[in-house]
């Protein structure tokens, strides 16, 4: 087995001979543990020769523990904001969505934008297309569309991603 490590001196120290990063025997490496008291953990197992390292093996899976939440802290949690309109929707109405759509795309959400037709307002598709082209078309500065707007059942639907870069700043009102 491949023997790798920050702690090389410490197990030169215990085994009184020098120890370097390399190959060696498993039951030598496995003696060379039990004399420090430490655990001998397989790293990698798929390389050719495994590696390991000896460590306490509690402590090992409290930093990688620790790494993982880590991570996960720094990593961006997207939600998905959605926006309802109508085929019949004014414009006052529609200025006011929009106006919240840009502000959920500043927060680097993503917007589900989409129109419900009810009963016969079915027939309105085209309605309904228009809104959501002029909707996309107000934020084009904050966020792209995913896709056109389609039809899903009775719902014509359009999803908006924030942009990463040369977003506008929100202003403080």
């Amino acid at each position: 087995m491949r023997l790798v490590g920050e702690n090389l001196e410490e197990i030169t120290e215990a085994v009184g001979e020098k120890v370097e990063a390399g190959v060696y025997a498993t039951s030598r490496l496995q003696k060379w543990a039990e004399e420090m008291g430490l655990d001998l953990v397989e790293i990698s197992p798929n390389a050719d020769p495994p590696v390991v390292r000896i460590v306490d093996y509690n402590k090992f899976l409290y930093q990688k523990k620790k790494k993982e939440k880590e991570m996960k802290a720094n990593s961006v949690k997207v939600e998905l904001k959605e926006i309802r309109f109508g085929p019949e929707t004014g414009d006052h109405d529609f200025d006011f969505k929009v106006r919240h759509a840009k502000n959920f795309l500043m927060e680097g959400n993503k917007v589900k934008a989409y129109v419900q037709f009810r009963g016969r307002a079915i027939v309105f598709k085209d309605r309904g297309e228009l809104l959501l082209l002029r909707f996309m078309k107000e934020l084009d500065d904050y966020g792209t569309a995913e896709q056109l707007p389609r039809m899903e059942g009775k719902r014509m639907n359009v999803i908006l991603s924030p942009k990463k870069t040369g977003m506008p700043k929100k202003k403080d009102s």
